[in-house]
């Protein structure tokens, strides 16, 4: 049965007591659509040595992003899952000097009818979702990731 999609505070609410480091990093849910997961984060604890976004934390967000698009597009249709990252690569276009988003998509919005069915049928699925980072208006990064759903009738 499909329910509807998460607000952008219960998203964050779940992120920060489910994934701890995006409590840490104090990443805020700005918006869930149902094609489209917006967070943001800001600079001061997720800074490095040179005063701009360490690596780690802009390729954290987008993955957050990234993940929560699958998780929760899942979760709106009724198909109860473990969503997780099997790879992914990262572009990082420029510094980053302020708070940034990471806003995330599908790669190919006509794959998700088939992974569903693929998830539903041998419990298991893979799609690619995409996550571009923003600060001050211009594109700071960009990450690709391909992401796995195990159906919890699968699990153990």
């Amino acid at each position: 049965m499909a329910s509807p999609m998460m607000t952008p505070a219960d998203l964050q609410a779940y992120l920060h007591d489910h994934i701890p480091i995006s409590a840490a990093m104090h990443v805020r849910v700005l918006a869930t659509e149902p094609d489209s997961i917006t967070l943001q984060a800001p600079l001061a604890p997720n800074i490095n040595h040179r005063e701009t976004v360490f690596g780690g934390s802009a390729s954290a967000v987008a993955i957050l992003a990234a993940w929560s698009l699958v998780h929760l597009r899942l979760k709106s249709e009724g198909l109860e899952s473990r969503v997780v990252i099997q790879h992914n690569s990262m572009d990082y276009l420029s510094p980053i000097a302020d708070d940034f988003t990471a806003r995330s998509y599908l790669v190919d919005q006509d794959a998700w009818a088939s992974f569903t069915r693929l998830l539903a049928r041998r419990g298991r699925a893979r799609i690619l979702v995409a996550a571009v980072l923003e600060t001050d208006g211009v594109i700071a990064g960009r990450l690709e990731g391909e992401f796995v759903a195990f159906s919890n009738a699968g699990l153990l």
